[in-house]
């Protein structure tokens, strides 16, 4: 019996004294920044690389009336619709065809493969660059786009045949457009 009792005594003691709170501990490592200032050096170089291999393809091609976006990418009227004065608007429903190709022309998806698409303009996900650049475009025109990685599938890829910050040349015909509410 006095067996008993020391042992609970000792576990007593033993379960208060590990009860005892506890110091929050310091984190391992402390940001400094570095890691950022590493990673915006990165992206620049990247971006860097990224347009001296469009421009290459810009220069290697002087019949071809290239235009600078404002949003980053390049691009070329291959039809050029000059009678119509409207452009899709956010809501617009679009519809287009495109294909992709990486820079040195090789066709990554035709357009058979990538299927005739129906957009809602500004309220669907699709690629940035196409985002931007289907709004540039009036019906029944056809553009080329060259698309740095950050327009395009960025650091990720598509997951398929596109991979991580890999530019590429789209080439979208607008075939029409109509608001939201009239398909």
């Amino acid at each position: 019996m006095k067996n008993i009792k020391i042992s609970f005594l000792i576990l007593s003691l033993l379960a208060l004294v590990s009860c005892k709170q506890q110091q929050a501990r310091m984190p391992v490592s402390r940001s400094s920044g570095e890691f950022m200032n590493e990673s915006v050096e990165r992206n620049k170089k990247l971006v860097k690389n990224e347009e001296a291999q469009i421009d290459s393809i810009i220069k290697s091609n002087p019949k071809i009336q290239y235009l600078a976006s404002q949003k980053g990418y390049w691009y070329h009227y291959e039809v050029k619709n000059e009678t119509d004065t409207l452009r899709p608007k956010k809501g617009d429903v679009a519809f287009f065809d495109y294909e992709i190709k990486d820079l040195k022309g090789n066709v990554i998806y035709t357009k058979e493969e990538l299927k005739p698409q129906n957009y809602l303009v500004d309220k669907q996900n699709i690629m940035m660059g196409l985002r931007h650049g289907i709004k540039l475009m009036h019906k029944t025109e056809k553009v080329t786009f060259l698309f740095p990685s950050h327009m395009a599938f960025g650091y990720h890829g598509d997951d398929d045949k596109i991979g991580t910050n890999e530019p590429i040349i789209c080439t979208v015909t607008l075939n029409d457009f109509k608001p939201e509410n009239k398909n």
